[in-house]
């Protein structure tokens, strides 16, 4: 990778629902995961996306070895506002019960937001057109989040020079990272001497959700799961971070992990 695009992703709606919801009300991810994101860079290019049972879409097998970061914006403490939103069917076509009536309950995402991340290369000719799509703000289908009534759109689309982070002293990751260390331990101990820096915008927070970072293959076709944090906290320098996930400082100084 020799290149990284970044854009701001922004949408009214969002309903990335959890495979594992059995509830009356289907729930959904906080965060943007990477299938999802990846599904966005999919429509974005037009690539085709499920089509078979126990197939891979397009979509995921030309892209799924991107290496992306994703950065939560306009978020409280890393979570999103949620509403509960209820379907009724009753055309007799979406459902096999008595009277063919269809309810459903779904959590929704209300004007989520997030800053994304994507690494290519320039050797790649699918790349090169992702990044002159992205930065022209060109899409070949409506991107959406989750749902294709959750349509979405971004802006701020710019490329970073960056390098590989090495840490030397404590430093703060602003996007969400994958952990195998708890971030408590890893977590400097901040003392605060005026009052006057004790507000909502400096108070110190941690978000963790397990989030899907790709889907396994055959015969199960599930999505693969990850630990994740997000936190304004500051880490030690030798805290542990996941040596195969690389962490990059961009020429703004900031510090992502990319996944």
């Amino acid at each position: 990778m020799d290149k990284l695009v970044s854009f701001n992703l922004y949408g009214d709606f969002g309903m990335l629902k959890k495979p594992d919801t059995n509830e009356p009300v289907y729930l959904t991810y906080n965060m943007l995961h990477k299938p999802a994101l990846l599904g966005i860079l999919g429509a974005i290019l037009g690539l085709r996306g499920f089509q078979k049972q126990k197939e891979l879409p397009e979509y995921y097998s030309l892209l799924n070895e991107l290496k992306v970061g994703i950065k939560p914006l306009q978020h409280e403490n890393g979570n999103f506002s949620k509403t509960i939103i209820k379907y009724n069917n009753s055309t007799g076509m979406a459902s096999e019960e008595q009277g063919g009536n269809l309810m459903i309950a779904e959590q929704t995402l209300v004007k989520p937001a997030y800053q994304c991340f994507i690494c290519l290369s320039s050797d790649n000719r699918l790349h090169i057109r992702l990044l002159d799509m992205i930065l022209s703000y060109s899409a070949e289908y409506i991107p959406y989040l989750g749902k294709n009534d959750c349509s979405v759109w971004w802006e701020n689309a710019e490329e970073h020079s960056f390098q590989v982070f090495e840490p030397i002293e404590d430093f703060k990751i602003d996007s969400i990272f994958i952990k195998d260390k708890p971030v408590k331990e890893g977590k400097t101990e901040e003392v605060y001497f005026s009052l006057l820096r004790v507000n909502l915008e400096e108070s110190p927070f941690m978000y963790f959700e397990n989030l899907p970072i790709g889907y396994i293959g055959a015969p199960l076709f599930q999505y693969e799961f990850r630990s994740f944090a997000f936190t304004n906290a500051t880490l030690k320098s030798e805290y542990p971070l996941p040596e195969n996930f690389s962490v990059l400082k961009l020429d703004s100084g900031s510090i992502i992990q990319v996944f």
